[in-house]
């Protein structure tokens, strides 16, 4: 779940945090793991990657009483010496009356970055059925000077829809407002981000899914301004859970 591939770097929980959110299952304590491969790394629609393919894989606690905890890591290429994004969160879903929420924390650490630009998120979501709305507010940034700053909220919706032969399709719309609008070197920042998926479950071998990202950052004055980084990126992915 992360940042953009240029230097301005900085992930929910996709499978970890924040496209949407999983609301975890409280019925008894669990240790899953998953692993995982995509051909392309979107974050909130800027690839992580430059375009290219990435590893993923994580741990999860889920315990009975709503709380949960975890760690995700992925591959990365934002054009330095970064390799790498680890994932912290932990936080407290459930149900009320047919109402689904999670919220929690999620800090982002690039270890091996040139410079330091972790940061850390303050989420929460609430479903219905197949809908769901959420906001993530960037509660702590390490690098002050960064596009990805503190105050930075980035708000969605999501719908999902159960298919045939254990396929799903999925659409998210967001917002990323970034703090950082009409400071000098910066302008205009914040933009929509729209995605969608269609996911086939295939039992032991895993899921696998076909997805597009699009975010509207064709504005001249955005600090995006990475190549076909305004263009529709379309990508597959693989995950399995343990």
């Amino acid at each position: 779940m992360k940042r953009n591939a240029y230097n301005l770097t900085a992930s929910v929980l996709t499978a970890s945090l924040l496209g949407t959110l999983a609301v975890p299952s409280i019925a008894h304590a669990e240790l899953s793991a998953n692993i995982g491969a995509v051909s392309n790394y979107m974050f909130r629609g800027l690839t992580q990657t430059e375009g290219a393919s990435a590893i993923q894989g994580g741990v999860d606690y889920e315990d009975a009483s709503g709380l949960y905890a975890g760690t995700w890591v992925s591959t990365i290429d934002f054009g330095d010496e970064a390799t790498h994004e680890l994932d912290l969160y932990f936080g407290f879903a459930g149900d009320v009356e047919g109402i689904a929420y999670d919220v929690g924390y999620i800090y982002y650490a690039y270890t091996d970055a040139p410079e330091n630009i972790d940061f850390g998120e303050i989420y929460g979501e609430i479903g219905l059925g197949n809908f769901a709305v959420g906001v993530a507010y960037t509660a702590h940034s390490e690098n002050q000077e960064d596009v990805f700053d503190e105050g930075d909220i980035y708000y969605y919706g999501s719908a999902s829809l159960p298919l045939a032969n254990d396929f799903a399709a999925s659409f998210t719309v967001g917002y990323y407002d970034f703090d950082v609008d009409g400071k000098a070197g910066f302008e205009d920042a914040s933009y929509v981000h729209y995605s969608a998926s269609l996911a086939k479950d295939a039992s032991e071998l895993g899921e696998f899914s076909l997805n597009v990202d699009y975010a509207d950052i064709s504005k001249s004055d955005s600090p995006f301004g990475s190549p076909r980084a305004d263009k529709p990126q379309v990508w597959v992915g693989w995950t399995k859970s343990f």
